[in-house]
């Protein structure tokens, strides 16, 4: 049996189907959008900033970490910035490599 701390918090099933059926539609648009002929430079900021906001919904929802407590959003928080400057120092040399690549 597992001891309780009377911290729990049970989520109705309307709200995880509702954030469900905002993953979907994100997700939708993202397929949409990678057949758009767009810039470059703009399909990745629109699929990054996309990304980033379903990532912020599996993570608040889907793993429960929206009722964890403010020191550990600020733990994770560094993390993610590191990643995603990260993704930004290598998305150039990624572009340079295709350029280079012979047609």
């Amino acid at each position: 049996m597992q001891a309780t701390t009377g911290r729990e918090h049970i989520e109705p099933r309307r709200i995880f189907l509702i954030v469900w059926g905002w993953l979907l539609v994100l997700t939708g648009v993202e397929t949409v959008l990678a057949y758009q002929r767009l810039e470059l430079k703009v399909m990745l900021a629109v699929l990054m900033t996309l990304s980033i906001v379903k990532a912020s919904l599996i993570i608040s929802y889907f793993m429960h970490l929206r009722y964890e407590r403010r020191s550990l959003a600020l733990t994770l928080m560094p993390a993610m910035v590191f990643v995603m400057a990260m993704l930004f120092i290598v998305f150039p040399d990624s572009i340079r490599l295709l350029k280079m690549r012979p047609h």
